[in-house]
């Protein structure tokens, strides 16, 4: 940087300083409406939450630590000493809440903002030294430090943010950016968080507080702002002239939590669960770093009008390496009824002594036309309607059997899963509901017969849940069917939406409960049998939230049995597992799972030793290359140069493979539906009277 272009950049600098100066000085207070509207939402915990929530100390303790993850969740600004300042509040929130006296915790944000200021200052002031960095030696950055101690000084900070910033640097310059684009591009990233913490109001830090209070007590009861409640949740659906994403926060970066089935996202297949967004940029011009961005700040980005293109810097789920991000296109669109539709097509697979036809009915959610229905339009289109048409197409193609496939259905109209379940029964309960004062109301299907009585499977994966996991759960209780896949994502609770004075609250009421008596929530719905899964369960599903609500159980309800599945299964896993052990993608599913997993625990740390770096990163992406191409060489496929190659050919829609990974859970169950047909008609003939 020349000595002008310095001398300008300090004024600059100055200025800024005096205005941060004056802005920092000016205490942030709540308002009468935040004051007002915290004592309403501590009756509404106290006294609306399904759970039996007390406000006392022991819960202020928790709230208080969940405040400071909330503020600082890295442990990269504050020190030990600025949290050891505020410790008296430890105990008080209870009391501040229930009063409304809120200063005191708007003083430890104003700390924390002060604090991180002057980091992101530092940071400013090093980039303007000029980075000097030789990416040698044994060095090593963290890279969870939720657990870590409070730091004992700044200097100690200081050395911290000397490695962020240094694998920062290292991450741009191993994608191939020199000096000036790396030093270009870390600049824009911290003036930009710099701008957007310096643009924080009132309105803000009340949010960040009510979203440690709410969070405290179960992941999906939050506060909402006059602004945010059109948006619904944190975790925002991007369905409206979007991308159709439900993103949420992961530290310093926005991770696809699920996908919106028929969304422009899905359509496009260049999204997956667990990747993560570190770039937005749209059709022309710079894309915007949004690692440390607040995920309200992204899906501002993210959203725009319907034809209108965004990118999205990405680093996928699998990748090892911050380093391994890639540029994707997606034209934002509306998400139409038609596209979330049900379909269905045959199977014609070789099982045993001959050819079998299987229809597979794909549900992507639960969807009625409310408009459609309430205007009295007899055509009205709906989940269970739509399946109903498929069944009746599939029996006149002559199939042996269906296969219900719910995976990445994340839910929906909770009318439509219990009419769908009076499709495969005559009728009979469907769901329990508990409410906070612990009444249970039992929904169900009061329609007599079914229009289906024929073998059934339902295929689910860790995606499938709230309706999903109902439907899947009342058709093992039934012993109806098979439910084959891997666990669902275990939501069983109902929330409901109250005004406040000042806002809105989203409160959990009500849980769901299985006709057996078993929750849904937490757990899941636990396949009959299972398949291995490349989403891991501890980064997507209820139990990967935090203060998620416990299992339980209530009573069960009276109910007829259908079938007697569990007579079965220990012959059908054997069979499952001979045709698993031997299927290329099958193998491919397990190994690659386990892979991850080790992936997992193993990176804790990344080396700030470019070889070093590059060496720890190629030896894991030559494992899963192996891996790939193992796969490939026993489907008669051409083998991969790069481990990168196989995303990009999913992206490219490559038709080369017949029989993509994820197809052959769909071929697979509708082999155990066969096994389990062959068997149950085998037991009745054997013990017919």
């Amino acid at each position: 940087m020349s000595p002008l272009a310095h001398m300008g950049r300090s004024m600059a600098l100055l200025a800024a300083l005096l205005l941060a100066t004056g802005v920092a000085l000016a205490q942030p207070e709540p308002t009468d409406a935040q004051r007002r509207a915290a004592t309403e939402l501590a009756e509404a915990l106290r006294y609306g939450h399904y759970a039996d929530v007390s406000l006392d100390d022991s819960w202020s303790r928790r709230a208080f630590e969940r405040y400071l993850d909330v503020l600082d969740s890295q442990r990269a600004f504050l020190t030990e000493q600025d949290v050891a300042e505020f410790h008296p509040l430890e105990e008080q929130l209870d009391d501040a809440l229930l009063d409304g006296e809120l200063a005191p915790f708007f003083s430890l944000y104003q700390r924390y903002h002060e604090r991180a200021e002057a980091r992101f200052e530092w940071l400013l002031e090093r980039l303007d030294q000029g980075l000097d960095f030789t990416y040698e030696g044994e060095q090593r950055l963290e890279v969870d430090r939720e657990d870590a101690p409070w730091a004992e000084s700044t200097q100690i900070l200081d050395e911290l943010w000397e490695r962020r910033l240094k694998n920062a640097a290292l991450t741009l310059v191993i994608s191939d950016q020199d000096e000036e684009q790396v030093e270009t591009n870390l600049r824009q990233r911290y003036e930009g968080q710099l701008n957007r913490l310096q643009q924080t109001n009132e309105e803000d830090i009340f949010g960040l507080l009510m979203a440690a209070v709410t969070g405290s007590i179960d992941p999906h009861t939050g506060y909402l702002s006059p602004r945010q409640g059109e948006s619904f949740d944190i975790q925002m659906r991007l369905s409206l002239e979007g991308i159709g994403a439900l993103l949420q926060a992961d530290g310093e970066y926005v991770k696809v939590a699920s996908l919106v089935p028929g969304g422009p996202a899905e359509r496009a297949g260049v999204l997956e669960p667990a990747d993560r967004i570190v770039g937005v940029g749209q059709e022309d011009g710079d894309m915007v770093n949004v690692v440390g961005m607040r995920l309200d700040s992204v899906v501002e980005l993210i959203r725009g009008p319907k034809g209108s293109v965004v990118r999205l810097d990405v680093v996928p789920a699998q990748a090892v390496d911050m380093t391994r991000s890639k540029e994707v296109q997606i034209t934002r669109d509306t998400v139409k009824l038609e596209d979330q539709a049900a379909q269905s097509e045959v199977l014609e697979l070789e099982h045993d002594d001959g050819v079998h036809r299987v229809g597979v009915i794909t549900v992507p959610t639960f969807y009625v036309d409310f408009d459609a229905w309430q205007a009295g339009d007899e055509e009205y289109r709906s989940t269970t309607r739509d399946v109903a048409k498929e069944i009746e197409a599939l029996q006149n193609q002559g199939i042996e059997g269906i296969v219900l496939d719910l995976r990445n259905n994340g839910g929906g109209a909770l009318q439509e899963a219990n009419s769908l379940i009076g499709l495969f029964i005559d009728r009979g309960p469907t769901v329990q509901v508990r409410d906070a004062r612990g009444r249970i109301s039992l929904y169900g299907d009061t329609d007599t017969g079914a229009i289906y009585d024929g073998p059934l499977t339902v295929l689910v994966n860790r995606l499938s849940a709230s309706a999903s996991e109902i439907f899947a759960g009342a058709i093992q209780d039934y012993g109806r069917g098979l439910v084959v896949g891997t666990p669902t994502f275990g939501k069983g609770t109902v929330q409901t939406l109250n005004e406040l004075s000042h806002g809105e609250i989203k409160l959990t009421r009500a849980k769901f409960y299985r006709i057996s008596g078993e929750s849904t929530q937490h757990r899941g719905v636990e396949p009959d049998i299972i398949f291995p899964s490349l989403i891991d369960p501890e980064l997507i599903g209820e139990s990967s939230l935090d203060n998620a609500l416990d299992w339980d159980t209530v009573r069960s309800v009276q109910y007829r049995e259908y079938g007697e599945p569990w007579r079965f299964l220990e012959t059908l896993r054997a069979r499952h597992r001979e045709r698993a052990d031997t299927h290329p993608n099958f193998v491919y599913l397990e190994q690659q799972a386990e892979l991850n997993r080790r992936m997992r625990k193993e990176t804790t740390s990344v080396s700030l030793n470019r070889e070093l770096r590059q060496a720890e990163t190629e030896a894991l992406e030559a494992e899963q290359l192996a891996l790939e191409n193992q796969r490939r060489e026993a489907l008669g496929l051409e083998p991969l140069e790069e481990w990168t190659d196989a995303r990009d050919e999913e992206d490219d829609g490559d038709q080369e493979e017949e029989e993509p990974v994820e197809q052959v859970q769909v071929l697979e169950a509708a082999h155990i539906l066969l096994d389990y047909s062959q068997l149950e008609n085998n037991y009745r003939f054997a013990h017919r009277e």
